[in-house]
C-alpha cells in the first residue's frame, strides 16, 4: 500500500527523472481494468475515438494537500505520437474543494468524500483505440528503474480474466431523491433571484439515490455504461469504501506547455428516436438564443478565470455554442483558451477555475450560495477528475454524468445527480425535464437487463 501523507513532495526531478515506454498487443482498455477493478487506488481514464486512455495502479504515494501538485513543472516527456499522459498524478477533487479556495464559498462538505484525493502513480497503461496501439510507461530515478516499472506495467495485461458478467439490473433500488414538483419549485424560486439581480445563472441539480444489488460492483456499472453509452471523458475510480463512476462528456481544463484551453458545455437537448428527429431537435438547440446566451455567460466566466493565471491579452474564443452529439443527448460547447503568464502552472490554472464555471454558475461565488440553498453538498458530483503529469502536462474532466458509490455493511450505496442552468427565462418543467434526459443513460444502466 502507498504511503499515506499530507505531502507527495513532487518534485519534477529525483526518483521520477527517467522515463521508458514499451509497445504491447491491443487489448481493451475496459477488460484490462476488469482484472483489477476491485482494487484500492485502481483507476482507468477512459477516452472516446481519437484520444488515449490511461490504466493505473499501485501508486506509491497518496496525499490531500493542495500544495502538493505546486511544483509539476518539468522538462517535456511526451513526444508528438506518445500518450501525453507519462505517469504522474491522478486527483479527485470534489466539489467542496472550493471551501477551501475561497473562504466566502459556501463551507458545507459531504461526510462520505474527502475533498481532494491524489494520488502518484510511476507506472501506467496507455491505449490508443483508433491506432489499436497500447503502452506501457514507468518512471524511475535512472533508466533501469524506469524500465523496470515499465515491464511491470505491461505484465497488467497477462492478469487472468475474470468471468464474463451476469445479465439482469445492477441496482436493487433507484429513487429520485427530489421530486419534480420540488425541482420544478426550485427553479422558479432561482428565477425569481435573477429576476431580482442577485445572478445571471445557476445550475441547480437534483439527485438519484440507491443502492446496487447483492454481489453487483461499482465496475459493473462502469463496464455497462462504456458499451451503452460512451463519453469522452468516462472515468473509474476505485478508493478504499469508494468508488466514482463517471461518463462525463465534459474537458474542464486542459494544459501542455504554457496553453490552456477550457471547454464549457451550456445548452441540451434529447436525441431524437429517428434521424429527422434527432436532426431537427439538433436545429432547434442551435437556433436556441436562451440556450445560447446561457452558453455566452459562462464563456464570459470562463474567460475571467483563465485570465487570472494567463498572460494579459492572450485569452480568446476559437469556438463558441458548436454543436456537439453524444449518445443521449446534443450540446453546445465553446473553447475558451490563453497562455499561461511566466511563472504560473498548470495547478494555477486548475485552482483559479475550480470549480468549473459550467456548473456553477455567474457570478460564480452567488451562484454557489444559490445552489447550496436548494442541495446538499455534492461531493465528487460537479468536482473533476485529473491527471497532471510530471512535466507539467494536466487534463481534467467536469464529473457530470457520475456515479459516487459508498460502500457500508449492506453493500454499495450510490447517487447520481443531473442539473441544467437555469437563466431569466428558464421554464421550471422544462428544466426538470432535462435533467431526466441527462439521467437516463445512468438510469438505463442501473436498471437495465443487458451484461
Amino acid at each position: 500500500m502507498p504511503d499515506d501523507t499530507d505531502s507527495l513532495m513532487l518534485a519534477a526531478g529525483g526518483h521520477c527523472a527517467c522515463v521508458a515506454r514499451l509497445e504491447a498487443p491491443w487489448t481493451d482498455p475496459v477488460a484490462a481494468l476488469a482484472r483489477f477493478a476491485d482494487e484500492p487506488y485502481a483507476a482507468l481514464l477512459l477516452s472516446g475515438r481519437g484520444g488515449w486512455s490511461y490504466l493505473l495502479r499501485q501508486p506509491d504515494a497518496v496525499g490531500s494537500a493542495i500544495e502538493d501538485l505546486s511544483g509539476l513543472l518539468g522538462p517535456p516527456a511526451a513526444g508528438a505520437d506518445d500518450p501525453p499522459f507519462q505517469a504522474g498524478v491522478l486527483g479527485l477533487a470534489a466539489y467542496e474543494l472550493s471551501a477551501r479556495l475561497e473562504p466566502t464559498a459556501p463551507q458545507g462538505r459531504d461526510p462520505d468524500w474527502p475533498d481532494l484525493t491524489l494520488a502518484r502513480y510511476p507506472a501506467l497503461v496507455a491505449f490508443h483505440i483508433d491506432r489499436r496501439r497500447v503502452v506501457a510507461i514507468g518512471r524511475g530515478a535512472d533508466a533501469a528503474a524506469a524500465e523496470t516499472r515499465a515491464r511491470v506495467a505491461r505484465s497488467w495485461l497477462d492478469a487472468p480474466p475474470p468471468a464474463p458478467p451476469a445479465d439482469g439490473p445492477l441496482a436493487r433500488t433507484v429513487d429520485v431523491s427530489t421530486p419534480p414538483a420540488r425541482h420544478a419549485a426550485a427553479v422558479a424560486h432561482t428565477v425569481a433571484r435573477i429576476a431580482a439581480g442577485e445572478i445571471f445563472q445557476a445550475n441547480l441539480a437534483r439527485p438519484w439515490r440507491g443502492r446496487l444489488a447483492a454481489g453487483r460492483t461499482p465496475f459493473d456499472l462502469f463496464r455497462r455504461l462504456a458499451r451503452t453509452s460512451p463519453a469522452s471523458y468516462a472515468a473509474y475510480l476505485r478508493l478504499p469504501g469508494r468508488a466514482v463512476v463517471s461518463n462525463s462528456p465534459e474537458r474542464f481544463l486542459s494544459v501542455r506547455g504554457d496553453h490552456v484551453e477550457t471547454w464549457p458545455i451550456k445548452g441540451t437537448r434529447p436525441r431524437g428516436s429517428d434521424p429527422a428527429g434527432d436532426e431537427a431537435l439538433a436545429r432547434e438547440l442551435l437556433a436556441s438564443a436562451k440556450d445560447r446566451a446561457e452558453n455566452l455567460m459562462i464563456v464570459d466566466l470562463m474567460r475571467n478565470d483563465l485570465a487570472r493565471v494567463c498572460a494579459p491579452g492572450s485569452v480568446e474564443v476559437p469556438e463558441l455554442a458548436a454543436l456537439r452529439t453524444y449518445a443521449n443527448v446534443h450540446h453546445l460547447v465553446s473553447r475558451v483558451r490563453g497562455r499561461l503568464a511566466a511563472g504560473r502552472s498548470a495547478w494555477d490554472a486548475f485552482l483559479a477555475a475550480f470549480p468549473p464555471g459550467s456548473i456553477t454558475g455567474a457570478p460564480k461565488l452567488q451562484a454557489m450560495k444559490v445552489i447550496a440553498d436548494h442541495e446538499p453538498p455534492r461531493g465528487p458530483y460537479c468536482g473533476s477528475l485529473f491527471w497532471a503529469g510530471l512535466d507539467g502536462a494536466l487534463e481534467a474532466s467536469v464529473l457530470i454524468r457520475t456515479v459516487a458509490l459508498v460502500e457500508d455493511p449492506a453493500g454499495w450505496r450510490f447517487e447520481a445527480r443531473a442539473g441544467g442552468g437555469i437563466v431569466a427565462d428558464s421554464d421550471p418543467q422544462a428544466e426538470t425535464a432535462e435533467t431526466e434526459h441527462k439521467i437516463s443513460a445512468i438510469l438505463a444502466a442501473l436498471e437495465g437487463e443487458g451484461p
